[in-house]
């Protein structure tokens, strides 16, 4: 794409998305669905005024590495691995029975073994982006149902990168010894990160303070590059990101650095909602549609009664399991990519990739629509509900 076409490509999906979003919030709808379905229209399977998705999908993932790194600075060390030893258990419960039921239902559709599999493995994980992007940051609110869903997002993530590894390391001849280098990666790159910012990066901020347009590079220099290390050790960027985002999260610097990186995380973040619906093809929607609607329906039915059982053995109140299985009530963006990648492979075909896809949308959709309508979340469409 030459700089021509970017320009005109940003032209278009900023102005679009401008448009479409004064049309959401006058009819009283979420602003994601704008941008997803802004990426339907002007798509290469729409009106084809964007054509190179791939990049689109390359620049906006910044977004989402950005989205964990903010994330990661709402959130003390000490009261992250007290969720996480808490969530544990659930998360791992509940991914087993998600992918169980979404294994049983795709082989009711006449699909392969194999590819019942990784659908079934693809229900299971939620979307870090949808779960947090709706949780309020303010403090009352975000204390509890913010970590709890943080630590089962984090766990479910986890797991996420397992799968991955494991697709990856098919094609490769030292995949075990690969994936085991990748396990011991992450406590190291803890340790470093830690290390890096009590020594070097706290004393640069404490020296150079006043001059903030140093802070909001070192800022951003930090996060992608924790994120490009972990990337180099197996990990995700994202694993990164957050790792980086938590190292300096004890310092008083950690909320003017997340308040001056939210509009350049809200930027990506457009292209990342917009890439999603440009890149599914409208074309094979007839043979996809039913076992997509199927399954999301699964989805939004099946995880919020799950994650409410599970979290009342844990003493979780039956208002908070409602609201953090309604929050998490969607497949994910590690969905979208697993489905990439096993049908690269020549693992799954197109029609089991795409209806992995459409599901993700759907559930994207219809979370966000019961989240927003009930429950507190930046984006609320009433007064009483908006909280930041």
């Amino acid at each position: 794409m030459d700089a021509h076409n970017l320009v005109f490509t940003f032209f278009m999906i900023f102005t679009g998305a401008a448009v479409l979003a004064s049309v959401a919030l006058y009819t009283r709808q979420p602003l994601l669905v704008a941008y997803i379905v802004l990426g339907a229209i002007l798509g290469p399977f729409g009106l084809q005024y964007v054509s190179d998705t791939k990049l689109l999908s390359e620049i906006s993932h910044i977004g989402i590495i950005f989205l964990l790194f903010l994330l990661g600075l709402d959130m003390q060390p000490s009261h992250l691995l007290h969720m996480l030893k808490k969530a544990t258990l659930v998360a791992l419960g509940s991914s087993v029975i998600f992918l169980s039921a979404g294994y049983l239902v795709s082989l009711a559709f006449g699909f392969t073994q194999t590819e019942a599999l990784i659908i079934g493995v693809a229900m299971m994980f939620s979307s870090t982006i949808i779960g947090i992007k709706l949780l309020p940051t303010t403090v009352l609110h975000h204390k509890h149902i913010g970590e709890l869903v943080v630590g089962l997002l984090l766990l479910q993530d986890v797991i996420a990168i397992l799968v991955l590894l494991f697709l990856y390391s098919g094609e490769e001849s030292n995949g075990i010894g690969s994936f085991l280098m990748t396990l011991a990666a992450l406590p190291v790159l803890v340790v470093v990160a830690f290390g890096f910012v009590k020594y070097v990066l706290l004393k640069l901020i404490a020296r150079f303070d006043r001059f903030h347009e140093y802070i909001f590079l070192l800022a951003i220099g930090w996060c992608l590059g924790l994120a490009e290390v972990a990337q180099r050790c197996g990990l995700s960027a994202e694993i990164g990101a957050f790792i980086a985002g938590i190292a300096i999260a004890t310092s008083p610097i950690s909320q003017y650095i997340a308040t001056s990186l939210k509009p350049l995380r809200d930027f990506f973040l457009i292209l990342f909602f917009f890439s999603i619906g440009a890149s599914f093809n409208l074309g094979l929607i007839n043979a996809i549609i039913l076992p997509s609607l199927v399954l999301a329906a699964l989805v939004m039915v099946l995880k919020p009664t799950v994650f409410r059982f599970m979290l009342s053995r844990i003493s979780e109140t039956p208002q908070m399991g409602w609201e953090v299985g309604f929050r998490l009530g969607q497949t994910s963006e590690f969905s979208l990519l697993i489905a990439y990648m096993a049908a690269s492979g020549a693992l799954i075909g197109q029609e089991a990739s795409h209806v992995i896809q459409a599901t993700a949308i759907l559930t994207f959709l219809l979370s966000t629509y019961v989240v927003i309508f009930n429950y507190p979340s930046p984006i609320a469409v009433s007064d009483h509900l908006r909280k930041d």
